[in-house]
């Protein structure tokens, strides 16, 4: 797999939540942190997405929030 996106995490699978529409794919990453994206139904399909599949949780943004109290 080339890709031009600078983050990329390798993870597993932990839950799929489906939706009507969207599925929550939470995957876990090494050291037990998680990260969360939310897909299509369609596309958690037709990467044949399942608990404890190894996938790469790959970030594109132009920009990084925080906020502080």
């Amino acid at each position: 797999m080339k890709i031009s996106a600078r983050n990329v995490l390798k993870g597993k699978v932990k839950r799929i939540v489906h939706g009507s529409v969207n599925s929550e794919v939470v995957v876990e990453l090494p050291g037990g942190m998680e990260i969360t994206s939310i897909i299509t139904k369609n596309s958690v399909e037709n990467l044949d997405l399942k608990e404890g599949h190894e996938v790469y949780a790959v970030i594109k943004a132009t920009s990084v929030m925080l906020a502080s109290d």
